[in-house]
């Protein structure tokens, strides 16, 4: 009940300014959430392996990257629908970028898209510099989705760092998804988040704007 009521308030009710942060690998699996969340949020950070769906429908080349190809439209869509809604969305400016899926891959920074033959696994530096000053207004923060491959060590720098500037916030702060959630108790943050949500699928789908059991109740208050 209490899970139901903080969601329920962070993103129908919410302090503004309101700030989602998504990540995660696929575009797929979150469109109703983009959805739902342009017609609420004041800023949308997208981070994680969707950003590069992004970025191609930005124009610029991903190299080996994940990438969504059948959904670069609707990534095109959504940037232009948040303009017209004025909603501020970021996507990556840097990336760092790997010669393979492996730790102990040769790694470099990029800026302006991915190199030929490397794949972006984490967020770069001015990425970090440019979600952390979006944040630093924010009075509530939805996050759902790591900013990388954060299980390991070389592509965890994204994700650690947004958990550490939420920690910071004088903020509400909600994070959900197992990912996000992982990724906060590992850094030791846990504590100084608002909420954390352990519903993985539930909060999925209350950011989808689906009714839940007792969010009906709330939303008529």
């Amino acid at each position: 009940q209490k899970e139901i009521q903080f969601l329920g308030n962070a993103v129908n009710n919410p302090v503004r300014p309101l700030v989602a942060i998504l990540g995660g690998s696929k575009v797929s699996s979150k469109i109703s959430v983009i959805n739902n969340l342009l017609e609420k949020v004041d800023t949308l950070i997208i981070g994680g392996g969707m950003a590069y769906t992004f970025m191609k429908a930005n124009g610029l080349s991903v190299g080996t990257s994940l990438l969504e190809e059948d959904f670069i439209d609707y990534a095109k869509d959504m940037m232009k629908k948040a303009e017209e809604k004025g909603v501020k969305l970021l996507i990556p400016v840097d990336s760092v970028e790997a010669s393979e899926y492996s730790n102990d891959a040769q790694i470099k920074v990029s800026e302006n898209g991915i190199d030929d033959g490397f794949m972006g696994l984490d967020i770069g530096p001015k990425t970090i510099e440019l979600f952390s000053d979006a944040l630093k207004s924010a009075k509530t923060v939805v996050w759902n989705g790591p900013m990388g491959v954060f299980e390991m060590p070389n592509f965890a720098k994204g994700t650690n760092a947004i958990a550490q500037v939420l920690s910071e916030l004088d903020a509400t702060t909600v994070i959900g998804g197992g990912d996000s959630v992982a990724a906060v108790n590992k850094a030791g943050l846990a504590s100084k988040m608002s909420h954390i949500s352990t519903g993985g699928g539930a909060s999925l789908e209350f950011l989808e704007g689906k009714e839940l059991p007792g969010i009906a109740a709330i939303n008529d208050k």
